[in-house]
Parts: C-alpha cells; structure tokens; sequence
C-alpha cells in the first residue's frame, strides 16, 4: 500500500510546503494538490513543494482539459519533473460541472476531453510533434522545445465508463470515494478497462482519494470531517445515497443550508454517523486502519488522505505517520 495526501492551496503556498515536507517526514509517498481557480495556482505550489522536498512523488490532483490547453498542462507539468528531479506525476480528470459553469465554460463530451488531451500530452512529453483534430482537442503540429521524459498520468474517474477509461489508458486512477462498496464496483471497471487494452490491471495504481479525519478522539475526527462529508453527499447521485442506505431526500436537506451558508446545521444533525461510515475514513488509528485493510483487499494500492486530515492538520499527519504507515 502506497500512502499519499491532498493538499487544497486555499492556505498560502510556503504553508503548504511545509505541510509537505511533514508528510515526506512521515513517509508519505504522494502529495496532491488540488486546482480550483479560486485557490493559489497548482504549478506554482506544487514548484515550491519540489523545493522544499527531496524524495515524494508530486502531482496536480487533479487539473482538467476545459481551463487549461492540454500543451500548457504537459509544459507545466514537465517544469515541474524537472525542478523535482523527475518526481511529477499528473492527475487530470474532467473535472466540475459547477466549476465550469460558475467560469461560463461549457462541460462538453467529458470523455472524449479526457481521452484526447492524454493523448496529447503524452505525445509532447515524448518530443513528439502534435497534430489531432479530436471530437474536442486539436492540434497543428505543436511541439515543446524541452525534453520531458515519461510523466505518469493518474486519472480522475467516478463513473462506470470514466472508470473503464482509466483502466485503458492511465498509470493511475484518482477515485473520490472512501467505502469499500463503492470500490468493489470500481476495481471491475478498471479491471474491465485494462483487460480491454490488453494490458494487466495490476499495472494501474487504484487509488482512494478519500475524505480523510484521524484523532486520537473519535469525536474530534468526526466533527472535522462533517462539512466535508456534507458537500459529498450533497453532490452525489441518487444511486451512491441508496447503495449506502442514506435517504434521498437528505441531499436536498443539506444542499439547501449549504446555500445558506448554515453549517451548523450540518455538524448538528444534517450530517449522519450513516453519512459519516459512507463517504470517510474517519475515527481513530485504529478506525482508520481497519478500513484502509478493508481497502486494501479489495484492490486499492494507493490511500490519499484527503481533507480535513483531521481537526488539527500537524497533528493529524504525524499520527498517519506514526500509527498507520509505519505499521503498514
């Protein structure tokens, strides 16, 4: 099992560097940062983080093809290999609709997007000279003018045929879930991919991008996680709620006092120790650890603990390090 950890750069980028070089500390092996327009910008954290580290793997989790060209993607992120002595890797994924729409871009054939820009950057990354007229991507023989190397590509994947998608065609799969019921469905997917490019499906590293909270006091890690596990719910589909037994109905609930910016009703009843055991991996080490193992068996390779981390981030990655990877 590999260990990685998501960092949003909503706090100032040298405090993210910092929180890096803890995580490399306590044996991480991947830090992701995540590109939201309205955060500090991705490149430029994940340059500072390649200057503050000095052996884990970093990586944009993830960027998209709808606000970036994909020949600015594979320079930015071939910049990024090279200040980090070949430590890059790129998560990309099709990203969020409310995203787009809040940006005025039009979320068109996702699939498509995704497949194409891979394509594309891989081919720059190999020197190559880029020419496609894709369903959405195209290019007239673009080239960079500095040698890349191979950069591992880890997709962003949720659904079925997104899933399968990752399975073809990338090194890695970053997936939004925290159960092991999600992942039984997801793993045949990726399988299913993999085995239609002909390829082994151990090759593709399966990875759960979780909402993560640890504390030595269960309280304390559930009370963190709350917000976070109130906007999952609230944006998943009405199969996910029903595979967990969650009512539908409570997506609106709290979809409306998300609105109202009302996020005491959240931590007060909205969001349910049901909703908690669905979309987190949360409680104690020993919580925790059972569900990493839980995980494990079923086929995920990679754990990335995702927001909160915990009620107290310092903390909570030195007790990851401390009461989970080392004794991995």
């Amino acid at each position: 099992m590999k260990f990685g950890i998501e960092f949003v750069p909503s706090d100032p980028a040298l405090k993210i560097a910092y929180y890096a070089k803890l995580a490399e500390q306590q044996g991480f092996d991947y830090v992701w940062i995540t590109d939201h327009y309205n955060n500090r910008d991705v490149y430029s954290t994940l340059t500072l983080i390649a200057l503050n580290t000095n052996s884990i793997r970093i990586g944009s989790g993830v960027t998209n093809s709808y606000t970036r060209n994909p020949a600015i993607t594979a320079s930015s992120i071939a910049s990024i290999a090279e200040i980090s002595g070949g430590r890059a890797v790129l998560g990309i994924g099709p990203g969020d609709k409310a995203t787009f729409d809040a940006m005025g871009i039009s979320w068109v054939k996702p699939l498509a997007t995704i497949k194409e820009a891979i394509k594309a950057i891989r081919g720059f990354h190999a020197g190559q000279k880029v020419s496609m007229d894709g369903e959405v991507v195209r290019f007239a023989s673009a080239k960079l003018a500095f040698t890349a190397g191979k950069i591992p590509i880890y997709m962003g994947a949720q659904g079925p045929r997104m899933l399968e998608l990752a399975g073809e065609i990338a090194d890695g799969v970053l997936i939004n879930a925290s159960h092991p019921k999600d992942f039984e469905l997801a793993v045949e997917q990726i399988r299913k991919g993999a085995e239609k490019a002909g390829r082994d499906p151990s090759e593709v590293d399966v990875t759960a991008y979780t909402c993560f909270s640890i504390d030595n006091n269960p309280e304390k890690a559930v009370n963190a996680a709350k917000v976070v596990v109130a906007f999952i719910a609230a944006g998943s589909p009405d199969l996910v709620l029903e595979r967990h037994g969650i009512p539908v109905e409570a997506k609106s609930q709290i979809g409306d006092a998300i609105a109202r910016g009302d996020f005491g009703a959240l931590t007060s009843g909205l969001v349910t120790s049901r909703m908690i055991e669905a979309f987190a991996i949360c409680g104690t080490p020993e919580d925790c650890m059972k569900r990493i193992k839980d995980l494990e068996a079923i086929g995920v390779t990679q754990i990335v603990a995702g927001s909160p981390i915990g009620s107290d981030k310092e903390k909570s990655i030195k007790l990851i390090g401390k009461d989970i990877i080392a004794k991995m």
